[in-house]
């Protein structure tokens, strides 16, 4: 039985969440502990069933309709005369392929893009398409060196987001600290009962939150 890294380095590392999984890796997981079919990537198409199909010794099987169909790759692309420069594009791109600012027009980085769609609901204009620069689908548009490249710009994202989230956590508790430190001249409470109670909520969060790190 093939192991989730053997299956993982099998997929295209779109990330786009059609098999039904948060990522590829969350996928690669679940077919090798045979919880997941073999055939719920659209993107990979049939070739990916079949090397799917020669890692795990189970048979080829088509892909499931339920996750999809196999098309030609698709890339996303920004009108830019209709962007409002929301930014929630670039934060719903997994691999960090849209680039731009907040009020700032964006666009796409098409080697980097790997036509996951997520891109597309997050839109609030709905001025993102998707558009085919190859007829070609599965693997024969996608190269193993892309899916490389594509697999490391999800980690790197992923790791930009815990850092984010960890900065911002840091914040947030050095606020409640500072506050902490004369809570009756941050607070427009005056009772003493009222204040001693808001001091222990806070004092539980900034626990809770140390226990986290």
């Amino acid at each position: 039985m093939a192991t989730a890294d053997e299956i993982d380095a099998l997929l295209p590392q779109t990330q786009c969440t059609r098999c039904g999984y948060v990522d590829c890796r969350a996928y690669a997981e679940a077919v090798a502990l045979g919880e997941a079919g073999i055939n719920q990537c659209p993107p990979g198409g049939a070739e990916g069933i079949a090397r799917l199909a020669a890692a795990t010794g189970r048979p080829v099987i088509p892909l499931s309709a339920a996750h999809g169909t196999e098309g030609p790759r698709r890339l996303a692309l920004i009108d830019e005369e209709w962007c409002i420069g929301c930014t929630l594009c670039i934060a719903a791109c997994p691999v960090d392929a849209i680039v731009g600012a907040n009020k700032r027009m964006h666009t796409v980085i098409d080697a980097a893009c790997t036509g996951c769609e997520l891109c597309l609901p997050a839109c609030p204009v709905d001025c993102i398409e998707m558009v085919a620069p190859t007829p070609c689908t599965g693997w024969a548009a996608w190269s193993q060196p892309q899916a490389a490249e594509a697999r490391a710009r999800y980690a790197f994202h992923q790791e930009r987001l815990q850092r984010a989230e960890a900065e911002q956590a840091q914040r947030l508790v050095a606020k409640a600290e500072h506050k902490l430190q004369d809570l009756a001249a941050h607070s427009r409470i005056t009772d003493a009962g009222e204040l001693d109670r808001k001091r222990a909520v806070i004092e539980a969060a900034l626990a809770r939150a140390r226990a986290r790190r």
